[in-house]
């Protein structure tokens, strides 16, 4: 049960991501071609508007198609149209006569082609073709993704990424608000079986003293740990009373000396709490970077995770909770926002940093350049993969 949570948190992830997309490049004046809750091939779907909504036979996030990422080249007149032109070989002629006006830039010869084609293919067109037609009317169409102002694509494509963003400050808001920000002095609860609770502390004990030092909210997990499992002894104010608690051993528990209690929050408002998740997300994200610099150097293998592992550790934190499932839920839709804007194609960052030097440049860069960067960048993403999946079945091994 844990793991279909698990997946089914990741999966929403990914789908406001791609919604992200959606109603963004809607909002900037493109319109997107299909909007899928899952992946393809389709369950259901329906037409609105010029948009097909349908439901994904891959229950895995979503799915959005925004038409003309790029302009449409003469290769892609092979790919789309090389079945069709096998079976009716009378179509030479007008793609050919495409492909010169894709390779020209000539929009009008490129559209008088395409409605060639289309009579040619009559009421029983060859396989693909019909598609084919589709993708390059897209393509050329006033709405392409490549012919909108710099700034409508930025827009469209970065808001993906924000919106994990949002959504990772949104949780981490309400868990502040919910559990309290600032530790205090006062314990909130007592593990059974540990240490805290052989000694006899209790919800609501304010922990005064360890081993005869003054300790604050800040100070108190510190002396614990800092005995390196020598006994420690703690005193409490419980009520009007000073209670001294014999003597004890921290254990190790999740990788410190602990005794096993955990100390009540202090309430806050909303603007605290939003105010303590914009400086939680600053933090995560300066670990992040020192990771990916870290990695960049040789070093920070073992910090890098595939989507097994990520489903791992959801499943892992819903078995302990609402709270600690949306503690996870929230960094790892932070971490799937930064990893996006990464300047590699075909990340989101990519596209973003191909429309600056587009917009820059006056004009659109060559589908050779897309095409030769993409395969750095999809090398790369490779190769975080394949260290990912490793690291993922050591763990899973016990390794």
């Amino acid at each position: 049960m844990n793991v279909f949570v698990a997946i089914v948190g990741l999966g929403f992830l990914i789908l406001i991501h791609e919604a992200g997309h959606f109603f963004a490049a809607i909002a900037v004046g493109m319109r997107p071609r299909r909007f899928y809750v899952g992946f393809p091939p389709a369950i259901a779907k329906v037409n609105r508007n010029g948009i097909e909504y349908g439901l994904g036979a891959v229950p895995l996030g979503g799915y959005v198609k925004i038409p003309g990422m790029q302009r449409p080249a003469p290769s892609d007149v092979d790919a789309h149209f090389g079945r069709a032109l096998q079976q009716r070989p009378e179509l030479t002629a007008p793609l050919q006569r495409l492909k010169r006006a894709l390779a020209s830039g000539d929009d009008a010869a490129a559209g008088a082609a395409l409605e060639e084609l289309t009579r040619l293919g009559g009421e029983h067109p060859p396989d693909g073709f019909s598609r084919g037609i589709q993708e390059m009317l897209d393509g050329l169409s006033p709405q392409a993704y490549w012919r909108q102002d710099t700034w409508r694509r930025i827009a469209a494509i970065i808001a993906g990424p924000a919106t994990n963003f949002a959504l990772a400050v949104a949780l981490f808001t309400l868990l502040f608000l919910v559990g309290g920000g600032k530790a205090t002095s006062t314990v909130d609860s007592v593990l059974a079986g540990k240490p805290a609770a052989a000694i006899g502390l209790k919800p609501g004990d304010q922990i005064v003293t360890i081993n005869g030092v003054q300790v604050g909210p800040s100070g108190i997990a510190s002396a614990i740990s800092g005995s390196k499992g020598k006994p420690v002894a703690v005193t409490v104010q419980r009520g009007s009373q000073l209670v001294s608690l014999p003597p004890v051993q921290p254990r190790v528990i999740d990788g410190a000396y602990r005794l096993g209690f955990v100390l009540r929050g202090q309430d806050l408002g909303l603007g605290q709490s939003a105010w303590q998740s914009l400086k939680l997300t600053g933090v995560v994200t300066k670990e992040i970077g020192k990771s990916l610099g870290r990695l960049a150097h040789g070093e920070g293998r073992k910090d890098i995770s595939s989507p097994v592992g990520i489903t791992q550790t959801l499943d892992r934190s819903a078995g302990q909770g609402l709270e600690e499932y949306l503690w996870v839920l929230g960094l790892i839709s932070l971490s799937l926002a930064l990893m996006n804007m990464l300047p590699l194609l075909p990340l989101d960052g990519g596209h973003i940093a191909f429309s600056i030097v587009e917009g820059i440049r006056g004009r659109a860069v060559a589908r050779e350049v897309y095409e030769r960067v993409s395969v750095v960048g999809i090398a790369l993403v490779l190769f975080l993969f394949v260290i990912g999946i490793s690291n993922d079945v050591g763990r899973l091994g016990g390794g």
